[in-house]
């Protein structure tokens, strides 16, 4: 197939050049939101097409995250085509993801969001035949996840700066939060009654509620931070106080105490939560009491930590010592 610009764009071309580049700016920025091209004064609006695809979303149950992810996935094919998506098909389609491959160097997790995203505005919002849409799913190479040791997560701790770096991180290491989870962690859901000594995780993953360990060294901290910042609602507000702290800001956080303290690079601070469960396995904890603290569906997800786990591998006896000497 073909992709030419919209007639609009074509149309655009007879201005003069500044103003013409100033128009297909806000034209691009809006063929996705989305669809025709506004006028002037509606350029702001949402359009028919980006409301149906949000509006679908919602009442799925799409996490916000998932949401944003899909429209930043379909405007980027709008702009790409610099027409509105509708009217595309699976030959742009695939075009289009063997660009991101081939000239963008996406990673093949990155291809398959936006194939799912291109699979729910043609499927779901659209109701394309899927015989007729086709869009390839990428197989994503299985690498193991970078792991820090005890030893390095206690260096990591010990080059934070304030003492909400610290308690920070030390909640994601201590109870296995995901980023979302631990911007999103509320004072209400620190339960340290005896007999409880829990965190309730509001809404994780796929909209689950869920359990994981308080431990009373990280009561500790929590209680000094509680005294030093009297936070009201949110356990790690922003700056202004009247919400989360910004996901951003958790990763840049975590970014520049990892370089203090001279520690591999990569994963970002999802690294502490692959650290506890590595942790947790190796100090003998059941693989399905794991999946619980974690939060994950499906157990298989839980057992690739097997692979991490250094005591399970160096205390494994090679089948070359179990041979009789002649």
């Amino acid at each position: 197939m073909v992709v030419r610009p919209t007639a609009a764009l074509l149309f655009l071309n007879d201005r003069r050049p500044e103003k013409a580049q100033f128009f297909k700016l806000n034209v691009i920025k809006s063929i996705f939101i989305m669809g025709n091209v506004p006028d002037l004064d509606e350029e702001n609006e949402m359009t028919e097409l980006r409301k149906r695809m949000s509006d679908a979303m919602v009442l799925r149950g799409l996490a916000k995250r998932t949401q944003e992810s899909y429209l930043a996935c379909v405007e980027a094919l709008a702009k790409y085509y610099w027409r509105s998506p509708d009217t595309l098909d699976g030959e742009a389609i695939q075009s289009y993801l063997l660009y991101l491959i081939t000239e963008k160097k996406l990673a093949y997790a990155s291809v398959n969001q936006a194939a799912c995203a291109f699979r729910f505005l043609f499927g779901t919002v659209l109701g394309r035949e899927t015989a007729k849409f086709d869009i390839p799913m990428a197989k994503v190479p299985k690498r193991l996840p970078l792991v820090l040791s005890r030893d390095e997560v206690a260096r990591l701790f010990a080059h934070c700066k304030t003492l909400r770096e610290r308690t920070l991180l030390e909640t994601v290491y201590a109870a296995g939060l995901r980023l979302s989870e631990v911007c999103a962690l509320e004072l209400s859901d620190i339960e340290s009654a005896p007999d409880r000594m829990c965190i309730k995780v509001r809404q994780g993953k796929g909209g689950k509620d869920r359990y994981t360990l308080l431990s009373p060294r990280l009561l500790d901290s929590l209680r000094l931070y509680w005294r030093a910042f009297r936070p009201r609602r949110w356990v790690f507000p922003n700056r202004v106080g009247d919400g989360p702290i910004y996901d951003q800001t958790v990763q840049r956080l975590y970014g520049a105490v990892r370089d203090a303290a001279r520690l591999p690079k990569g994963g970002g601070i999802h690294t502490l939560r692959h650290a506890f469960a590595t942790h947790l396995l190796e100090a003998g904890v059941d693989i399905h009491t794991i999946q619980r603290l974690l939060g994950h569906g499906h157990v298989s997800t839980t057992m690739r930590y097997f692979h991490l786990a250094q005591s399970r591998l160096t205390d494994t006896t090679s089948p070359l010592e179990l041979l009789t000497p002649p």
